[in-house]
Order: C-alpha cells, then structure tokens, then sequence
C-alpha cells in the first residue's frame, strides 16, 4: 500500500500489520532515546531556530537550577552570567547560523545566583530541505575543573616568587621544588626527588603535631602553621609553612603543594622584643613588672591545686662600699657575675628578677618552706666562695612561704621584713619569715 492509498483511506480503515509493527518498533526507540537523553549524566537542551528552549534534561536542569516548567519556552539568556564578552555570542552565532556546530566554554549563572563554568557543544540540525529546525546543545559543567586550573597556574607563579614550594603526588613523594627551595633547605632538585618531606624531620614535633597536621589536611584540604624543619646541613631552624591538597576531577587527592619561608629572623625579633619587655637589660634577669606577674600566677595556681612556692629575697651586702672603691663599671660587672651565678643554680620553674639596684628575687615554684631555706643556704654559701671581678661579696637573704589567701602585697611584705632581719643580724645570713609571723635565722 503506498503511502497516497493511506492518505485516502478512512479513519476506520485499519494500518497494514507490517506497517503497524514499523511504527510500534519506531514509537520504542524513540521511547528509548528519550529515557536515555533524559537520565544522561550530560546537561542536554533543545531549541528551536529562533533559541526557545523546547526540551531540557534532569541534568540540565539539577545543574542551573532551574525546573524544566521555568525553562521551557525562554532563551538560554536566562542562565547567562552577563559576564560572558559579546564576541563570544556574536562567533556562536555565526558559526550555528551558518550551519556548523560551535564549542567552547562559557560563564553561567544558575538560579541561585553562583557562577559556574561549562563546555558547550552546539550542533544545528537541519530539515529535509536544508532549513535549520533545532539547535542541539550539549553542557559539561566544568567549574572545578576550571578552579583547578586556577590553583596550578597560581601555584606556578608562586614558583617564580621567593616563596619555597614543593610540589608531591598523593603518597608524599617530591615531584617538583623550586629555587628557593634550595636556597633554604641546601637540597638541590635531584637530591629529593622520590623522596618524602621526612627527609627534613627535626625531631621537634611528637606524633600529636603531625596528627593534627594530616587531620586538618584531610578535613579541609589545608593546613597552615609554624614548623621546625632540620636542613641538608643539620642545621635545625623554624618555617611558616602553608600545605593544600589538590584533588582532581573525582574528589581524589592528586597532589600536595607546600609553601613557606624561613621565620627565623622573624623569631629571632619576636624574641628580642620579649626580652626588651620582660628582662632586665643589664643582668638579663627578668625585670620586676615580669616578676609580679609571675608571682601574680603563681598565686592564682596556688588557690586553684594549694600548689606551694617560696619567695626569696636578697641583696649584696655592703654594695655601696664596693661601689665607692671599684667604681659603678665594677660593679655593674658584679651585678652580672651574680645573676648568672645564681641563675646556675635554678630550676627551669624557677623565677629570678632584679627587684632594684642590687637587690633580687627568686621564685620557687612547687617549692615548701624548708625546700627554699635549704636553697637560700646553698646560693649564700655559694656566693660567699666565689669571686666577682676579684672581690669578694656576700649576700643577707629573706625568705617566706605562700599562704594561701594573703595578698602579692603581704607575701612580699613579710619576705622584706625577714631580708631587713638578716641585715640587722650580722649580713651574710638567711633568716625565715614562718607560719607564726616570726622571723628567725636558718
């Protein structure tokens, strides 16, 4: 039967059989090619020749934004991020009006208002007659492929700078430094290459910093902090180091990129600028504004675990003599020779300021009231034997144990009155300021 016998036929005539299952088997393919446009991975529109959307994709639409209800009948203009340069469009539509398909990458916006990158593929389809009918166009979202672009572009400007970077694969193997790398660590480029950050390990850090590190590395692909590294000479000194991991385009980790520069002028000022604040300038004891606080501590701790300490002041016996005789270089001189004698005989946890002219104090945390008067003996006789600048000096020492409730103000009251004691007691002594408010000679 031809097709003009069809056309003749009336509405009650049946279709051929063969016919019939031509349709039917035409009618499930397109079923089939509709299904998988619809449920493709790729972003999928379809326009007429004028650029009205007449179709539209799951993807498309999960990726805009937009349902296909808000879509269907409007122009691609409404994903257009107007960020996009007009000679961009005005070559897409040449190339589609003249018959041949366009690709390239365009910025959008989705309904939300956040920019994204896609590739687009644009193929025209034509009618029977050579007349374009549809526009075909094909989108992969293509954002984080682009802002990884980004990072490695900026990570290879920050090869340019004087920014130590090295670049490892996803097990931490060196893949790539830069000069300045080597100008901070003295490893050349083929020294490292294979190897593992490991490699400069100062032994500064326990398990607990790196733990850290790789947790924070995993949670938020990134860490930053300051490290102590040891380079190709040994030398151990400390970084400002920066990490970011760098995934590809399924999520996973592809490479880590470290960059940082050496802090050690930096910690060498911060340093010296603690000292100015808290040290003595000519003894290099701690000064007194850094003692009170100190002591301020030390009773806050005291009241919180009944934690004991002592307090111990002293003073050269007879200075202004030595003073007048040797002159103030002497005893200047002096001064410094008993600082760091007395600072030999300290604890870490312990306390020495210069209280004033030449009089000291020391603070002896988790130290009891016969625990600081033995102490008190062994500096004084300590003093007593050895020279300073070839004189020889003594010292007269007050000591007193926290109670726990008095004020800074009575603790330091009742070690002064214990060190005028042992001035008015003969000098060359250590007298006690006990529990019963008396004081009496060791």
């Amino acid at each position: 039967m031809t097709t003009e016998s069809i056309s003749q036929a009336g509405p009650g005539t049946p279709m051929p059989v063969a016919l019939e299952e031509a349709y039917h088997a035409l009618e499930a393919r397109f079923e089939q090619f509709y299904i998988a446009v619809e449920q493709s991975p790729v972003a999928t529109a379809i326009t007429d020749a004028e650029g009205h959307i007449t179709f539209v994709n799951q993807r498309f639409s999960s990726i805009t934004g937009y349902s296909r209800e808000e879509l269907i009948g409007r122009t691609p203009a409404v994903i257009q991020s107007g960020m996009t340069p007009d000679a961009v469009y005005r070559e897409m539509w040449a190339t589609l009006r003249a018959g041949s398909v366009w690709a390239g990458e365009i910025l959008n916006r989705r309904k939300n208002g956040e920019l994204y990158w896609e590739f687009e593929t644009i193929t025209p389809v034509r009618g029977g007659a050579g007349q374009i009918l549809n526009f075909v166009a094909v989108k992969e979202d293509i954002t984080q492929r682009k802002q990884q672009e980004n990072e490695l572009r900026l990570l290879a400007t920050a090869f340019e700078t004087g920014q130590a970077t090295v670049i490892t694969n996803a097990d931490m193997e060196i893949e790539r430094v830069n000069q300045a790398f080597t100008d901070i660590t003295g490893y050349r480029s083929e020294e490292v290459m294979g190897k593992t950050p490991r490699l400069f390990k100062s032994g500064r850090h326990d398990g607990a910093f790196y733990q850290r590190m790789w947790t924070a590395l995993r949670e938020t692909g990134h860490w930053q902090g300051e490290i102590w590294n040891r380079n190709k000479y040994g030398d151990v000194y400390p970084l400002w180091q920066s990490i970011t991991a760098v995934p590809d385009g399924q999520g996973d980790i592809r490479n880590y990129v470290s960059v940082f520069h050496d802090i050690a002028e930096r910690k060498r000022m911060e340093l010296e600028l603690k000292n100015q604040a808290t040290r003595d300038h000519l003894t290099g004891a701690y000064n007194r504004r850094a003692f009170d606080k100190a002591l301020s501590q030390s009773i806050d701790k005291a009241l919180h675990t009944s934690e004991p300490f002592v307090l111990l002041l002293f003073d050269i016996d007879h200075f202004k003599q030595v003073n007048d005789t040797h002159g103030h270089d002497v005893g200047d001189e002096i001064l410094k020779q008993l600082a760091e004698c007395i600072r030999s005989c300290l604890r870490e946890s312990d306390i020495l300021s210069r209280w004033g002219g030449e009089e000291f104090t020391i603070l002896l945390r988790g130290t009891n009231l016969s625990g600081g008067t033995a102490f008190a003996e062994r500096i004084r006789e300590r003093v007593a034997r050895q020279k300073f600048v070839d004189c020889s000096i003594t010292i007269s020492i007050g000591v007193a144990e926290y109670r726990l409730g008095e004020t800074q103000e009575r603790l330091i009251s009742r070690t002064d009155k214990a060190l005028y004691l042992a001035k008015h007691q003969g000098r060359n002594s250590v007298v006690v300021c006990n529990q019963a408010e008396s004081c009496e000679g060791a």
